[in-house]
Formats: C-alpha cells, sequence, structure tokens
C-alpha cells in the first residue's frame, strides 16, 4: 500500500497500491445491507471519471504516467458482526 485516502481538487482514492509493476487504485464501497444494490454497482460512471482523474494527478505528481495501472473495487457487505468481501480486479477501465 502506498496512500490510503489520496485526496485532490479533482476527486478521491481509497487506496493507492503496488502489485508487481502495476499501480492499483482502489475504491472501497461498504453497505450494511443489499437494500440499494451491491455496493460495487454504486461506483458508476460519473464516480469511475472523479476516480480517473484523482488518478492522472497522482501519476503526474510522482512521474509515473507510464506506468501500468488498473482500478479495482473492494466491496464490503456488513452483516451483523460478519463481514463479505469481493475484490473485483479491473473493475472499470478509463
Amino acid at each position: 500500500m502506498l496512500e490510503r485516502n489520496y485526496r485532490r481538487r479533482q476527486g478521491e482514492i481509497d487506496i493507492i497500491a503496488r502489485e508487481g509493476d502495476t499501480l492499483v487504485f482502489v475504491e472501497v464501497k461498504t453497505c450494511r445491507s443489499a437494500s440499494f444494490g451491491e455496493p460495487e454497482n454504486w461506483v458508476d460512471f460519473r464516480k469511475q471519471q472523479r476516480i480517473g482523474r484523482a488518478a492522472a494527478c497522482y501519476l503526474q505528481q510522482h512521474n509515473l504516467e507510464e506506468t501500468p495501472c488498473r482500478f479495482d473495487v473492494v466491496a464490503v457487505t456488513l452483516k451483523g458482526p460478519e463481514a463479505s468481501v469481493r475484490h473485483i480486479r479491473d473493475a472499470f477501465w478509463l
């Protein structure tokens, strides 16, 4: 893990990590019930664009524009004391 809660005016990224040579930008969504759908579905096109703009800032700020990267989503559903965690690799492309 390289960064947590990376915030810029353009957007926010919950986690920035490295897996091998790839930078991974991770959006974490948590819910207590499925009343509003699965949490991974909350990362709509608009949210993806904001994450992408923040990722571009991070890449430029650290001179990493040529570094391979991907966008993942971690969906957490809480049910009482238990949690279900789903990691969706390459959840979206920009």
